[in-house]
């Protein structure tokens, strides 16, 4: 499909036909936007009827149409609707639906969910609710991950209190991450360079992990620099079956915040290092009984040493690409393995076909780095042969700032990888959206990088080419020439009242976080201050990314 809203899917790969009958009938997707589309579209290929779900401000929502049934949960205030775990249970029970596909964020890593799912009848499409609890537990995944035969980076095995931090950051050394031991989402995450910042960044991290998560506790992780961020793809079922369906390289980040994610990581990872992540991943899964879809992520070093990061219990954002090369849909097995069925396919079943590319599109100014929101008044996506669209986007969309601000993602699949790069640059080029600013231009300027097009990239590129794009811009302005770029903007004096802008919105965000209670009613939002305020500081303080 193509056009206004919704899906574009053409690769070579043939897509598995199974032909064992699944046993639910009706599903009810605990999301909105264009992951809930997405899995509404396998339900009704599988002829599994959908419920969707729905704030105030979502009911005229594509995902709210293309479902069978809706249900209103509440306001729009996350915790009010998309969050209200009493609200869905009982739109679920109200439905008559067998089970709940939570999608990607909100409750799909909600361990207390999964568990009231299964203890009111429901089916929970996703993992064991107690291995939900222990993986999302950094601290506690770090252990698990060790026991396995991980190798892990050098860090604290237990949250840091205030009294201990300056000895363990000591023994550690500079630079080191300061994280949130129940954090995600790029969320809670500040690197610290030196003793003289140690206190004010555990202060603030305690503070946005309070805020966001609901527990202040933290850890030390070493920082490693221009390392390569790759994570392997697992399905599981419930019979002891474990597959991977290969690795991905998502470097391409902007303080924490992927932006760019590819499959496979051929051009920049030995055959040997592929095995050794892929092989590290599985072995981890196995070790912790691992069902449905998820991901083992690592950091990996240009001289080849592999640490484990993190594990990603529920569906991946960037799960298409992996589609586009394997064939398979990953949101099928998924509910297969969930109504108990063993995995369809064998390790030796899976295999790569071609390269495939994703990029994200968000809502934020591509100079600025400034959040935008509005109705869409006019949209145009790109078609054609081996491009596939995923969004929820149509004429008339309203992008508000209640929810997670991705928009779209823009995939191409190639024969190799500079097949796809080609693609997908020729798809950016035909993506056009009016009444709401996106980045879609800073993406086309990542893949015009010889860093990307040579995959010599890491996680500490993205800052490093904004600047370079920046000091062209300065430079072309020193030089007297005015050029418009890809979102409509002049070049020259408007760059200084830009920055000025920008220089007043960091004091109006700061204003707003100080004004703010950290015990804010649940109408408050604090991922919304924090994304708006971390947004605003990006222009004047560098490298901060956000998810």
């Amino acid at each position: 499909m193509s056009g206004a809203c919704g899906f574009t899917s053409k690769n070579r790969a043939t897509v598995p036909r199974f032909e064992v009958q699944i046993v639910f009938n009706k599903i009810l997707i605990a999301n909105r936007g264009e992951i809930a589309c997405r899995i509404i579209r396998t339900c009704r290929r599988l002829g599994i009827k959908s419920v969707a779900i729905y704030s105030t401000v979502d009911q005229e929502a594509l995902h709210v149409k293309m479902a069978d049934e809706a249900f209103l949960v509440g306001e729009a205030p996350p915790h009010d609707s998309y969050l209200n775990i009493e609200n869905v249970l009982k739109a679920a029970r109200d439905s008559g639906a067998q089970a709940i596909h939570p999608g990607y964020g909100f409750l799909s890593e909600n361990a207390e969910f999964a568990r009231l799912c299964q203890e009111s009848g429901l089916c929970f499409i996703g993992p064991e609710p107690d291995v939900i609890a222990q993986m999302g537990d950094k601290l506690h995944s770090r252990k698990l991950a060790r026991k396995a035969g991980l190798p892990i980076l050098p860090g604290t095995d237990d949250a840091v209190s205030n009294d201990q931090a300056a000895g363990k950051a000591w023994e550690l050394g500079f630079p080191l991450m300061v994280k949130a031991a129940e954090g995600g989402g790029g969320i809670g995450i500040h690197i610290l360079e030196s003793q003289e910042d140690l206190m004010p960044i555990i202060e603030r991290t305690r503070q946005i992990s309070e805020s966001a998560f609901g527990s202040t506790r933290l850890f030390f992780e070493r920082f490693l620099k221009d390392a390569s961020h790759i994570e392997v793809q697992l399905i599981g079922d419930q019979h002891g079956n474990l597959l991977h369906l290969y690795e991905r390289d998502c470097s391409v980040q902007r303080r924490n915040q992927k932006l760019v994610e590819e499959t496979p990581s051929s051009a920049k990872l030995t055959p040997r290092l592929r095995r050794r992540v892929r092989s590290l991943a599985t072995k981890l899964g196995k070790y912790i009984g691992y069902t449905s879809t998820g991901t083992v992520e690592f950091l990996v070093t240009a001289d080849g040493s592999v640490y484990f990061l993190e594990m990603n219990t529920r569906l991946q954002v960037e799960h298409g690409v992996t589609e586009l090369i394997t064939g398979l849909d990953l949101v099928e097995l998924q509910i297969r393995v969930a109504a108990g069925e063993p995995l369809p396919i064998e390790q030796s079943d899976v295999s790569i076909n071609g390269h495939a590319i994703e990029v994200r599109v968000y809502p934020e100014d591509p100079e600025t780095f400034m959040p935008d929101s509005g109705d869409v008044t006019d949209l145009h996506l790109p078609e054609g042969e081996h491009i596939r669209i995923d969004t929820a986007l149509c004429n008339g969309y309203t992008v508000g700032l209640d929810y997670e601000p991705l928009m779209a993602k823009i995939m191409a699949w190639g024969e190799d990888r500079t097949e796809a790069i080609k693609t997908l640059q020729r798809a950016l080029l035909e993506f056009r959206l009016e009444g709401v600013k996106c980045n879609v231009p800073l993406l086309r300027d990542i893949l015009a990088t010889k860093e990307f097009a040579t995959a010599t990239y890491h996680t500490g590129s993205v800052p490093v080419w904004i600047e370079e794009i920046r000091n062209r811009a300065l430079e072309k302005c020193a030089n007297g020439k005015m050029q418009k770029n890809g979102n409509g903007h002049k070049n020259g004096q408007e760059s200084g009242e830009r920055e000025m802008a920008a220089a007043i919105g960091v004091s109006l965000a700061l204003a707003i976080e100080s004004a703010q209670p950290l015990n804010a009613p649940d109408s408050f939002s604090p991922w919304r201050v924090y994304g708006r305020r971390e947004q605003f500081l990006s222009r004047t303080l560098g490298n901060r990314g956000w998810r």
